[in-house]
């Protein structure tokens, strides 16, 4: 078996090679191989003298190419061994070549890129000194959004319900304190009484979950009424703020440390009460303890539409599980278009 240098009378066979490799290696699913793109970089390869082809009577049972990524780092890009030659030395002699080229350029480092799937080429160059440096984790958008919770065109929303049957009262703060909000908000809806509740819905505070908190804060205490503001933020956190004359008296957060890490007091402070919200809204303290759960990170709980949903039917609340968009529709309700 001899080792030699490619020459362009080579490229027919070591494209044939690198078909015959992409054949019996797949790429993932998310990576697609431009054919016209791969083949020039053969060529590329080849005229800069950084391809080797391996003959045995004459016949080309393999090759190797290589690059290089900067002054002191090169990389194997492509290395193939015909099925019947496996085992016998080639792909051994092909690195050889290039490590002994590459180290004669001053290059102290040799890399390559290996399918975690491809676990007999990834035994080879364990055997041969390389080892894991950056590991790169893929996963399908879809499916990480689902399994985040995440929806990027609606990435939070909420609602604010008062605990009364006057609307005209609520209709009055809201038109007092949204103007005042930072932020610009293009529209509010205050619906009539449904279930003991008056809900309020802004697009601000669709938008901006502080915003949500600091209005129901403002009603609260203008009112001196009981309120709960109750949503979902960034599709992956359910959020539920329970206040009386202004002031939270509980306050829920399926993830509390979503945003960061907390003191331990405060990441118990988040856990729902279910005495506390029984005491205030009437609601099943069974019910709210079992739809109120906490973890450490969203995926480790249900979708948070689907936490939120069964929240806000434990505590008995309607219209809580949209936004200002997608509002119920309410023929006697009050809308300010901003």
């Amino acid at each position: 078996m001899t080792i030699r240098g490619a020459t362009p009378a080579d490229l027919a066979t070591i494209e044939a090679f690198w078909q015959a490799f992409e054949a019996e290696v797949p790429l993932p699913p998310h990576e697609e191989a431009d054919l016209a793109t791969e083949l020039a970089e053969i060529r590329e390869a080849v005229e800069s003298g950084l391809g080797w082809v391996a003959e045995r009577n004459g016949a080309a049972v393999g090759m190797v190419l290589a690059r290089r990524r900067s002054e002191r780092v090169g990389r194997i890009t492509d290395l193939y061994v015909l099925p019947s030659e496996r085992r016998g030395g080639v792909a051994e002699a092909l690195v050889r070549a290039v490590a002994t080229r590459l180290a004669r350029d001053g290059v102290e480092t040799i890399d390559l890129e290996v399918m975690a799937s491809n676990s007999a080429a990834r035994a080879v160059y364990g055997a041969w000194g390389f080892r894991h440096e950056v590991l790169v984790l893929a996963a399908p958008v879809a499916a990480l959004l689902e399994r985040l919770g995440a929806d990027v065109e609606s990435p939070s929303f909420g609602s604010i319900h008062v605990q009364t049957d006057d609307m005209d009262v609520i209709v009055k703060a809201v038109e007092m304190f949204v103007p005042r909000l930072p932020g610009r908000s293009t529209g509010s809806i205050i619906t009539s009484p449904r279930a003991g509740y008056v809900t309020v819905y802004d697009d601000l505070c669709d938008r901006d979950p502080a915003m949500l908190k600091r209005l129901a804060t403002e009603i609260s205490a203008r009112t001196g009424l009981v309120v709960v503001a109750v949503g979902v933020e960034q599709q992956a956190l359910v959020r539920m703020v329970l206040l009386d004359r202004g002031r939270i008296v509980d306050e829920y957060a399926s993830v509390p440390e979503f945003r960061g890490p907390l003191p331990p007091g405060e990441v118990v402070a988040l856990n729902a009460n279910p005495v506390v919200v029984e005491r205030y809204t009437g609601a099943s303290q069974t019910a709210v303890r079992a739809a109120s759960p906490v973890a450490r990170v969203p995926s480790d709980l249900p979708p948070a539409r689907e936490l939120l949903a069964g929240l806000v039917a434990a505590l008995g609340l309607t219209g809580a599980e949209h936004g200002w968009v997608d509002a119920p529709a309410d023929d006697q309700a009050v809308r300010f278009d901003r």
